[in-house]
């Protein structure tokens, strides 16, 4: 079976932690332990958000004055490229005999899409008021709420098109776990000449994972993340997690657009356009989800 798996953040970096290398390399480690054991009974094909890390490159880029600060598609590329090749190392550690490939990929979004006038989407550390202000005044960010916390806010595009979609696709046949779209891939527009051009954006890594699993034509989505699964009345004593359910049950329910709003969508999307499961659950449970032990399963109609 092919499967999209999407690290959520807390495979990579829990909140409150130190955003060192070593501190997310071990996050990584125990992450990849539970996609290998995946990738020995299916094709993987494995992707990842960013947020507290292009928001650490592009605190680093700013500080630096000699040069303008590189901008949110080129900040992404290199969170790609870093997170990629730190999943590479620990997946070969288990996976010795099966090649690893990590692709730079570019995401196609509208040039009209309202979104790029609205930034909504908290990326980077979180901010005290003095740091908010400093911020906003300096840089010219964008800050607004992440739930208690101040964080910076950028565009979040909706994703049209994963770029080397094809490529994914060959490799994967090829018997290659292939790791692509981190952070929801770069957003690109297309320019009138035929190529491709960044924009100050993020797109959400689960919307783009959902369109990477439709283009390479996976059977299952697994949306990995901190919590057992979808819940009804999240935060109340009356929280109830959901197992197996269809697309128009969770369209009965609203969910936070921070949280697990981006998830359903991309969920209901997927099986929608002719996936067998999707699933969203724990990052510990990943095996027992795609064997239908765990988690919130949503199925076609």
């Amino acid at each position: 079976m092919r499967v999209v798996l999407a690290l959520g953040g807390n495979a990579i970096l829990r909140r409150g932690e130190s955003p060192s290398a070593e501190i997310q390399r071990e996050n990584l480690a125990k992450a990849a332990e539970l996609v290998a054991r995946i990738a020995r009974q299916h094709e993987v094909v494995l992707t990842h958000g960013n947020g507290p890390q292009i928001g650490l490159l592009a605190l680093q880029s700013a500080a630096f004055r000699e040069v303008p600060a590189y901008p949110l598609d080129i900040l992404g590329a290199q969170t790609e490229g870093m997170l990629g090749y730190m999943l590479e190392q620990e997946l070969l550690r288990h996976l010795q005999f099966q090649d690893v490939a990590t692709l730079v990929t570019q995401v196609v979004v509208s040039a009209t899409d309202p979104a790029l006038e609205e930034p909504v989407k908290p990326i980077g550390a979180v901010l005290t008021s003095e740091e908010a202000e400093r911020a906003r005044t300096v840089h010219g960010w964008t800050v607004g709420r992440d739930g208690s916390h101040l964080r910076r806010l950028v565009p979040s595009p909706r994703p049209r098109r994963i770029v080397p979609a094809r490529t994914i696709r060959r490799l994967v046949e090829a018997g290659t776990i292939v790791i692509s779209g981190g952070g929801g891939g770069i957003p690109v527009i297309r320019t009138p000449d035929g190529g491709f051009k960044g924009l100050e954006a993020v797109i959400d890594k689960d919307m783009t994972a959902g369109l990477l699993a439709r283009e390479v034509r996976a059977h299952a989505l697994v949306l990995l993340t901190d919590v057992a699964g979808v819940q009804i009345g999240f935060g109340t004593p009356d929280a109830t997690t959901l197992g197996e359910v269809r697309p128009e049950e969770l369209e009965a329910h609203t969910f936070p657009e921070g949280s697990m709003g981006p998830k359903v969508r991309a969920a209901i999307d997927f099986v929608r356009g002719g996936g067998r499961m999707a699933a969203i659950g724990a990052l510990e449970e990943a095996p027992a989800i795609l064997e239908g032990r765990a988690g919130t399963r949503i199925v076609p109609d």
